[in-house]
């Protein structure tokens, strides 16, 4: 029987989110009801509510979430109700040519819930990155569950669905930082950091972090970064290149999504070296570089999907790192808050305040 739960919708473009009564379909073949615990607050949300994705309003927000499964549809094997799960935006088909090829990573047909959540007037939702989880409750396809360890608080679990997962996969998957490598990233957010985060795991021996916010790099200097450099009164490039020997750095992982620092994050990179870009740029964004000094500087320009994870590979063992102490997720969590503040904790991210809100059901 369909259920009635609270979630944040955004109505339209720049307008303000707002709690709305949302209806939650029965799980058809294949799907999922998930009971939300915690959801972090991403700057992909703010993104959907400025127009940046697309124009599909009215948009449920929410997706870098951890929670119970309450109930499951025909067919569904992987989980079952009471697993404790993180919910990923790629659920893999198993059958793409990605997948047959055996890097299912980069799958080519992911898919989503197919029922609709709507409002009380029937009016369909169009559910952030296919899960919508600033909701008490919602509808995912089951493949979007990802089973963990349910002794990690959910507040820091729900962290891998999205930001943290980005950013430790652009380093470690995408980047594929390596022992004794010098590593720079621009934007030192939260996918920034969890990219510090990585580059530190993998054993880079230099790790740089750019921004122009003091007191981000200061946290990033907690997460891992041997060096900071304050873009805002410092040439970037220039100090990259200073701190690695005057050649740059091996790996630049830009954490911005600007035409204007991705062009630091390629003069910024060695010759051969590798510039990964997993900002998030919007669609008007165009980037115009020679095409000589493409082609001179050689090595790799990459875009990182989601930090190329595999979400039944790669959650378990960040969360088994966690727990040996090897990382420490929790300190992504600047606060927790309600489903009524999530309009407030955009205005925070916006003014760089926080590294994550999470709204705690």
């Amino acid at each position: 029987m369909p259920q009635q739960v609270q979630g944040v919708v955004a109505p339209g473009k720049n307008e303000p989110v707002r709690v709305e009564t949302i209806v939650i379909p029965d799980p058809g073949p294949g799907e999922a009801v998930v009971k939300i615990q915690a959801c972090g607050v991403c700057h992909t949300d703010l993104h959907y509510k400025q127009g940046g994705i697309n124009d599909e309003f009215p948009f449920l927000l929410g997706h870098e979430a951890a929670g119970v499964v309450e109930s499951v549809g025909e067919g569904v094997t992987d989980v079952a109700p009471g697993d404790f799960v993180v919910l990923n935006w790629r659920a893999v088909c198993g059958a793409c040519r990605a997948c047959l090829r055996g890097r299912p990573w980069y799958c080519f047909d992911t898919h989503n819930a197919r029922q609709k959540m709507t409002l009380l007037d029937g009016t369909e939702l169009s559910p952030a990155l296919g899960i919508g989880a600033f909701a008490e409750k919602t509808l995912v396809a089951a493949g979007q569950c990802t089973k963990v360890d349910p002794a990690v608080a959910p507040s820091v679990a729900g962290l891998l669905g999205c930001g943290v997962m980005a950013g430790i996969g652009a380093a470690i998957n995408t980047g594929g930082v390596g022992r004794g490598d010098s590593v720079a990233v621009i934007g030192c957010g939260g996918v920034g950091d969890a990219a510090i985060v990585g580059a530190r795991l993998a054993g880079a021996a230099r790790i740089i972090a750019v921004d122009i916010d003091d007191r981000k790099l200061e946290t990033a200097r907690g997460m891992g970064a041997t060096h900071t450099v304050n873009s805002r009164n410092t040439d970037a490039v220039e100090a990259i290149r200073e701190l690695t020997g005057g050649f740059g750095a091996d790996v630049v992982i830009e954490a911005v999504g600007r035409p204007e620092t991705y062009q630091q994050a390629f003069y910024a990179r060695d010759l051969a070296g590798t510039v990964v870009l997993v900002g998030v740029p919007t669609p008007e964004m165009k980037l115009e570089l020679p095409l000589l000094d493409v082609f001179g500087r050689g090595g790799a320009l990459k875009s990182s999907w989601y930090g190329d994870c595999l979400p039944s590979r790669d959650f378990p063992m960040l969360i088994d790192l966690h727990q040996q102490g090897r990382i420490d997720l929790a300190a992504f969590v600047t606060e927790t808050i309600g489903l009524g503040d999530v309009e407030k904790a955009f205005a925070r991210m916006h003014e760089g305040d926080v590294l994550r809100s999470v709204v705690v059901l």
